[in-house]
């Protein structure tokens, strides 16, 4: 983590979670002026029972109390709509699975609550990410690097951070591991030190997914077909499915003669293509059938930390969180789009989804996956 002056402003977004409560503690251990920052970025609904941040505000200032720090709450709920939001349903409409985490970093809480942070004074900013950020002796750039848990790191929801960003960003928790943060949690007693970790939607929280779409996009239902071209059911609407997608397709447990490819009758059925134009969900059977697996790829919208792309070559990619970083070859077609070929194939490569390039720990950035 990059050395601080002591005493510097440093403005914290505290979520109400404990990774971000843990940040502000030891930034002020460490001699800083602290002030926290509640974001709000969703408002519809926000009284339901799956998106209350009136809630997380209360455990967010609880904690400012124990530490024993400034809080300010911030309303960015225009900006979310309008910047993450927005792109969101587009890219769902047109049949791509977008991840709004990583669109929602770069528009929100490393632009808005930047851009605000620094109207406060601030020298920089911190958040409870487990990521690193080191200054390159040699090229005097900062670097991306993934976290020291390897569980729990979040890099590939940052690479769209730039140069500015960097610079202007810490990440204290990124040298932890989660049960350290967890344990320090505790052992100062901090009211949410138990308190779960959200996986829900980016600010939109934890909610059945299917039914919280269809308020924004309209269903058209259509065929469902095999591999061999056989109508086996209905699907709701082709934005209501993603690649590699196992539940909620209705056709669980049926049986088709000759639909089978390595699995058996009974094998699982799985999304592999959907067909826009045509509006049909075409689904397989086995985890490993042919068109669920690729040894290629193309991506556009890249983002580059160092400001540039890497040169082409041998590097690692991930295609989706979670996923171990898997060898591939770059090539870079320009600076906004680029190809990687993989040795092994990369199941369920989903369009809307990054292809996120690593060398070694350093995160380099990455694209959104067109094919």
């Amino acid at each position: 983590m990059s050395t601080l002056v002591k005493h510097q402003r440093v403005v914290v977004g505290l979520s109400g979670g404990v990774d971000s409560a843990v940040t502000a503690w030891l930034l002020k251990q460490q001699g800083h002026e602290v002030i926290g920052i509640f974001m709000k970025n969703w408002e519809d609904d926000d009284n339901s029972e799956f998106c209350s941040s009136n809630i997380d505000f209360v455990d967010a200032a609880a904690v400012a109390d124990v530490i024993g720090i400034e809080i300010e709450h911030v309303n960015f709920a225009v900006e979310y709509k309008d910047r993450v939001f927005a792109e969101f349903l587009r890219e769902y409409s047109s049949g791509r699975t977008p991840n709004p985490d990583i669109l929602c970093n770069a528009e929100i809480k490393f632009k808005a609550f930047l851009d605000h942070a620094m109207r406060l004074g601030a020298e920089k900013i911190a958040t409870g990410h487990y990521a690193r950020v080191r200054l390159n002796a040699l090229t005097q750039r900062h670097e991306l690097l993934k976290g020291q848990d390897p569980a729990k790191d979040q890099s590939y929801f940052l690479h769209r951070l730039n140069q500015a960003q960097l610079a202007n960003t810490l990440f204290p928790v990124g040298e932890l591991l989660k049960t350290e943060v967890r344990r320090i949690a505790l052992e100062i007693g901090l009211p949410n030190a138990r308190k779960k970790d959200s996986t829900g939607i980016c600010f939109i929280g934890e909610r059945p997914f299917r039914d919280f779409l269809n308020r924004f996009i309209a269903k058209e239902p259509g065929p469902i077909k095999n591999d061999k071209g056989h109508t086996i059911g209905e699907h709701v609407g082709l934005s209501f499915y993603t690649l590699g997608q196992r539940q909620g397709l209705g056709i669980g447990g049926l049986k088709v003669k000759g639909a089978q490819r390595g699995g058996g009758d009974h094998a699982p059925w799985f999304v592999a293509r959907k067909d826009m134009e045509r509006n049909t969900l075409w689904v397989v059977q086995g985890h490993d059938h042919p068109w669920l697996l690729s040894t290629e790829l193309s991506a556009q919208n890249a983002s580059w930390v160092a400001g540039h792309a890497p040169a082409p070559g041998l590097l690692a990619a991930k295609t989706r969180y979670r996923q171990a970083d898997a060898p591939c070859a770059l090539a870079t077609r320009d600076e906004g789009s680029f190809s990687l070929r993989f040795p092994q194939a990369q199941w369920a490569v989903t369009p809307g989804q990054s292809a996120v390039l690593y060398d070694g720990d350093v995160c380099l950035g990455g694209g959104v996956i067109a094919g």
